[in-house]
């Protein structure tokens, strides 16, 4: 299917709320170490708190694609289910003992630095929150560059604030450095080269289940006995008035940095009017920087505008995923793969 044509299925059907790397020492305002489940391998003098423990299972939850959510040192209702989903892949007793079963010293350093870069600087912009302004603008870029990093190492923006005391993460500029969580980080950069998608003949074996109730979606390979979880992401689905339909699906294609109808009408009664605004691409489209399209009509995968919101307030249709979520899984997938909704 030809991009322009996934695009156009990104109506307001789907549209939600709108809206290197060196070891850096732990911040001089964490608190005296406390205890440290035994056999997690890890340093005491590193993990000083109850933060730096839940920071590090998070952040090696991120680099095995099973998504804790926003990177925030805050054991959370996602935290949970990426310890559930990778612990159910990989044979692992949920228990107390947990965190001895799991390599958490594997993620060495727990941060790393990132430099600002003057690059950086070209997806910072003006922003609007009425979608008729909204339309107005070239592109929906970051409002500064602590959202640009927050998505980057998907952080919570207080988490970063929170890990850099004494910096003002507010009045950043190039060439300044900020302490950051180690994970891969998310690309914006890099988002056009997904293009079209390309048919990837291994991953015809795969299959997504999106649980509605659950706020997940997994990433599955083969069938039967053969069964594996590749990989699990938090999303939000549809409201009780428009949910995200179940039923079996498939893939039928993607659009990276996608524009987005904004109808009203089918936002809030599900009818297609001619009073609509067609809202540039960029970080801040509501339907974020990739759309995933099913084979049924008007319905995806896709990105956000505010992270804040998945696995909260509903979507009108689709499935939403943090942005670097969305383009992971988009990497992951290929046309006719089957998406079942339950």
């Amino acid at each position: 299917m030809k991009k322009h044509s996934l695009i156009l299925f990104a109506t307001a059907f789907c549209l939600g709320s709108l809206f290197a790397q060196e070891p850096a020492a732990t911040p001089a305002t964490s608190p005296a170490p406390e205890a440290v489940p035994a056999g997690t391998g890890v340093a005491k003098a590193e993990l000083v708190n109850e933060r730096e423990i839940v920071t590090r299972l998070q952040i090696f939850l991120d680099q095995q694609n099973f998504g804790p959510g926003k990177i925030d040192g805050r054991w959370g209702e996602f935290t949970g289910k990426a310890v559930s989903k990778y612990a159910q892949c990989h044979g692992l007793q949920i228990g107390a003992d947990i965190y001895s079963q799991l390599p958490l010293d594997s993620v060495y350093p727990v941060y790393t630095t990132y430099q600002i870069t003057p690059d950086d600087l070209k997806w910072i912009g003006p922003t609007a929150y009425k979608p008729s302004e909204q339309a107005k603008l070239k592109s929906l870029p970051y409002g500064d560059l602590l959202e640009f990093l927050g998505e980057r190492y998907h952080s919570d923006p207080d988490f970063l604030k929170n890990i850099n005391p004494g910096v003002n993460l507010e009045k950043l500029k190039a060439g300044d450095t900020v302490r950051v969580p180690n994970v891969a980080p998310f690309k914006i950069e890099e988002v056009k080269a997904l293009g079209s998608m390309p048919d990837v003949p291994e991953f015809q074996t795969r299959s997504v289940i999106v649980n509605r109730k659950d706020h997940m979606a997994t990433l599955y390979d083969g069938s039967g006995d053969t069964k594996k979880i590749l990989a699990a992401f938090p999303i939000t689905p549809g409201s009780d008035k428009l949910p995200s339909p179940p039923g079996k699906w498939s893939i039928i294609g993607i659009a990276s940095m996608p524009n987005f109808r904004w109808d009203d009408g089918v936002l809030n009664h599900g009818k297609r009017t001619d009073k609509f605004f067609m809202l540039p691409s960029g970080p801040n489209n509501p339907v974020g920087v990739v759309w995933i399209g099913l084979s049924k009509p008007g319905i995806g995968m896709h990105g956000t505008n505010n992270p804040n919101t998945i696995g909260r307030a509903a979507s009108h249709g689709c499935m939403r995923l943090a942005n670097w979520d969305a383009v992971r899984l988009a990497h992951m997938v290929t046309k006719k793969m089957p998406v079942t909704i339950e």
